[in-house]
């Protein structure tokens, strides 16, 4: 590496694959070799076990979490695409052209972009801002330093501190509840509330369902992705992701540090331990004990999942093999 590699200057990030001078990347195997031929970056940051196989133009910073690395330099390099960007230019403070009901209490430091309604006493927080468009229903408290994207809509709901919430998201309202009658499905009321604690990310477009009498839950530090449905009474422990398209039901309870994956459907009234990891499109039917990894429909252990796929493919192997056999007789 260049002796003079402690003086370059990185302005942002980028990937590997288009890399350039003043850029940093990152590689997590020795998969990305062929990218690295043509990479140009001043900074690579890698595992001490792949440094060897990194072109001598790039400086190479060595880490065992080269990806978490990669994004503290991020949040570094880029701190105002952390959270979402303001619509206008207009600075802090509440717009002329947003409407914030008089019993609503905004602590110092709030900022409340055009179009926005604060309604009846309702609480936020210094250093938060509401996007414009967005809604925020009477009596919702919402801490501090978060961010609710434009268009969104909070109703019902209690907030902690440092809370993302993206674009069109919907936090708050009725769930699905129905009671079947002799004169068709009677609404059951729903007067819960949700629950958000602080640190949670909510992607666009995913909507969390308020309880039916208690609460709806999402634990500190967890993200969740876009269009995502978590339905009345869930509660979702600490640090969870949770990816795209994903559905849970009502009244479930995820623990700690769960993963799912995109488009996989939770059942209602059943529970996933600590550390559970669901693997995308699976359809899970039943309580799954902590730390095991599930997938498939219905979902089941991962290396049962994976032994039957792999089954099913010599299968349709061996037919297509007979059916080319019997072609060419």
């Amino acid at each position: 590496m260049d002796d003079t590699a402690g003086d370059r200057v990185i302005r942002s990030v980028a990937p590997v694959v288009r890399a350039q001078e003043g850029q940093v990347c990152y590689i997590l195997s020795r998969k990305n070799r062929k990218e690295l031929e043509t990479c140009m970056a001043s900074a690579i940051l890698c595992d001490p076990g792949l440094a060897s196989i990194v072109p001598g133009h790039i400086a190479v910073l060595q880490t065992k979490m080269p990806h978490s690395a990669f994004a503290m330099a991020g949040a570094f390099l880029h701190p105002l695409a952390m959270r979402p960007s303001p619509v206008t230019s207009e600075g802090g403070g509440v717009s002329p052209a947003a409407y914030v009901d008089p019993t609503a209490r905004l602590e110092d430091g709030v900022t409340v972009e055009p179009m926005a309604v604060v309604g009846a006493h309702a609480h936020i927080g210094s250093g938060t801002r509401i996007g414009a468009g967005a809604v925020v229903g009477a009596d919702v408290q919402i801490g501090r330093n978060c961010s609710i994207a434009a268009g969104a809509s909070v109703v019902a709901a209690l907030i902690g501190n440092n809370v993302i919430i993206h674009n069109g998201a919907r936090i708050g309202q009725d769930g699905f509840g129905f009671a079947p009658g002799p004169r068709g499905m009677l609404k059951i009321v729903q007067i819960g509330r949700v629950i958000i604690q602080d640190n949670v990310e909510i992607g666009a477009n995913t909507t969390i369902d308020r309880g039916a009498m208690d609460d709806t839950v999402i634990g500190e530090g967890t993200k969740i992705d876009n269009q995502v449905q978590i339905a009345h009474n869930v509660h979702i422990g600490r640090h969870c992701g949770i990816a795209s398209g994903a559905g849970i039901a009502g009244s479930t309870k995820i623990g700690n540090g769960v993963l799912i994956g995109g488009a996989s459907g939770i059942n209602g009234h059943i529970s996933i331990g600590d550390g559970v990891q669901i693997a995308a499109m699976s359809g899970v039917v039943a309580d799954i004990p902590p730390g095991l990894r599930y997938g498939g429909i219905p979902a089941r252990p991962m290396k049962d999942f994976l032994r039957e796929m792999a089954e099913k493919m010599s299968q349709v192997d061996d037919r297509a093999k007979r059916r080319g056999e019997k072609n060419n007789d």
